[in-house]
């Protein structure tokens, strides 16, 4: 028997059982970004959020801060990140949440591509981010 996200044991293991759940494109995008994450930066946190009765919750990836979320809906996977709009994106990632002053977002539609080496870099410079921010 699957574990539901809201019963897995640890955020890790709650992501796994989303991704189960899932089964489909956002699943294999949501692993795929999960893989860049850890590629980018080894010491990242994994934790799992806002879960309540009517929201399986969110994966949030963390080291020195929340980097960014994994948001699933039913056309785009949401990858939220906290301090997006002081982060430089010279590929152009982000495509979403354009306008506030804090956050950005890539939004990934099924059959979309997501060029790995500039979002590694895009999660490297957002540790930095929170890195700088902590020593402030």
């Amino acid at each position: 028997m699957t574990k539901t996200p809201l019963q897995a044991e640890s955020p890790s293991d709650r992501i796994t059982a989303r991704l189960q759940e899932l089964g489909d494109w956002r699943a294999a995008t949501l692993a795929h970004v999960r893989q860049l994450i850890h590629d980018a930066d080894p010491d990242v946190q994994e934790e799992w959020k806002w879960a309540k009765t009517t929201s399986p919750g969110v994966p949030v990836w963390s080291h020195h801060g929340g980097l960014c979320t994994g948001e699933v809906y039913q056309q785009a996977v949401k990858l939220t990140f906290f301090r997006g709009a002081a982060l430089p994106d010279p590929d152009g990632l982000f495509n979403a949440s354009l306008s506030g002053g804090t956050r950005r977002a890539i939004d990934l539609k099924e059959g979309d591509s997501l060029d790995g080496a500039a979002f590694k870099a895009l999660i490297r410079a957002a540790v930095a981010a929170n890195a700088a921010a902590k020593k402030k």
